[in-house]
């Protein structure tokens, strides 16, 4: 008898995902366990597995498509077995469960649909679509209803709204009119651009002639579309421009006691566990215990709303073979350096094998960033919104120094940049938290013992 296979739950904080790609097609037999496709979340890429075994009858979605949880994926069977009561939207086929328990509802039964500025206000948006309005100066509030369950709007409508053509400000509507193009924040038509005649558009200029045959020009090149992590970092990182105000702050500090810390660990007793502390550790772990002194640090931005945790739930930027996620390690503040550090082993692992779990990909309310390995000096870190700032850590170089008797001598110092959101954090206190952080990591030894 056919089966349907659903979309799972993968994680707590997931609510749609988008097939990045089918690893199987109608026809191929599949098992249970085998993959069917590999799909995006909002933070990470993951592959879906079967639940039932047989024949693939019919695929219910495409490559691209974004899927709410819980919604029929694809269908098997046995070869030939009829399949059209199954299918959701068919005449007698089967309803997505978000569907059926919408309809089973009494009370949508007597109301209408919601408006999207009812909707808006519970947040029934989704925050891939929120993300993607953001960078490109949508106004989703001009989106009458959502494509995705109960009226939600969902990315492929903010799509749909960009390709309709340029969005207009509160004050351009109010006039009405048209225009091709626009010269407000993310490309919206102001009513400056209402009133500019057609005519003053710049005339096009010739292109010089190129002494290139044309048959050479551009050349050799291959195009493809951006898609699972790169697809999402790419979203996330022109989100958190648009929405926020980085500055950043870039310092040093002396990393002679890290670097024999670090030795000591190193060349310690196996049995006591501590030989694989890493410097990134020992930083990560002085970023912890200043972080609780500053609590606008540790908070999240959203709305216009700042809400500040007790807790550090510590994001760490991990570069992996799927792209760049970020981990993120729990009640951090709670834990022992060697505690900390064999969670960020597991964690790390587990992002590079694809195997973590988008839960543990969200709900990090500071991040580090770490790239000194490739001998980098300084680096301007983007914020990972919602989070109000993010710290940069750089390679460990010689820095020339004065002794105090007059010489000129080097010492290893360890490259610190810190981006916050203006909006919340002045530039003061952002160099304040540093201050304090140079002084924690300059006397690791009792950072780690307090």
């Amino acid at each position: 008898m056919a089966a349907i296979v659903v979309m799972p739950q993968l994680g707590n904080s997931v609510e749609s995902c988008i097939i990045v790609e089918w690893l199987i097609k109608e026809g191929d037999e599949v098992a249970v366990d085998q993959t069917l496709c590999s799909i995006e979340t909002d933070k990470s890429t993951m592959e879906v597995p079967s639940t039932e075994a047989g024949t693939v009858l019919k695929l219910l979605w495409e490559e691209g498509d974004e899927v709410p949880v819980k919604d029929p994926l694809i269908i098997v069977g046995a070869p030939g077995e009829d399949v059209s009561a199954l299918v959701p939207g068919s005449e007698g086929g089967a309803e997505a469960p978000a569907q059926a328990e919408a309809e089973a509802a009494p009370s949508l039964e007597e109301a209408p649909a919601p408006s999207f500025a009812t909707a808006a206000a519970t947040g029934a948006v989704s925050p891939r679509a929120r993300a993607l309005a953001g960078a490109k100066g949508i106004d989703v509030s001009a989106i009458a209803e959502g494509s995705g369950p109960h009226g939600r709007v969902i990315e492929r409508d903010v799509q749909a709204a960009i390709a309709a053509g340029p969005a207009y400000t509160s004050a351009a509507q109010h006039i009405g009119g048209t225009a091709e193009t626009g010269t407000g924040l993310g490309g919206r038509v102001t009513t400056s651009d209402l009133a500019r005649p057609a005519a003053e558009a710049p005339a096009a200029v010739a292109a010089p002639a190129l002494a290139i045959p044309a048959a050479d020009f551009p050349g050799a090149s291959t195009s493809e579309k951006l898609k699972g992590v790169r697809k999402v970092v790419a979203q996330r990182m022109m989100a958190s421009l648009a929405q926020s105000a980085q500055l950043t702050l870039n310092t040093s500090a002396k990393a002679d006691g890290l670097l024999a810390m670090r030795k000591k660990f190193k060349n310690s007793d196996e049995s006591l566990g501590l030989s694989r502390i890493t410097l990134n550790d020992l930083v990560c772990y002085a970023v912890v215990k200043v972080l609780p002194k500053y609590p606008v640090f540790n908070s999240h931005l959203e709305d216009g709303v700042l809400t500040t945790f007790e807790q550090v739930h510590l994001g760490f930027a991990a570069d992996t073979p799927r792209g760049l996620l970020v981990p993120v390690i729990r009640s951090a503040q709670s834990l022992t350096l060697k505690q900390f550090s064999a969670e960020a082993k597991r964690l790390g692992a587990a992002a590079n094998e694809g195997a973590l779990s988008p839960d543990h990909l969200s709900g990090g309310t500071f991040t580090v960033s770490n790239i000194g390995a490739f001998g980098i000096e300084s680096f301007t870190p983007v914020i990972n919104l919602p989070q109000t700032a993010i710290l940069g850590v750089a390679a460990i170089t010689p820095r020339p120094v004065v002794n105090a008797d007059g010489t000129i001598g080097a010492e290893q110092r360890i490259g610190l940049s810190l981006t916050i959101d203006h909006q919340v954090i002045d530039g003061a206190d952002g160099a304040r938290f540093l201050k304090d952080l140079v002084a924690a990591i300059e006397n690791i030894d009792i950072t780690v013992l307090a």
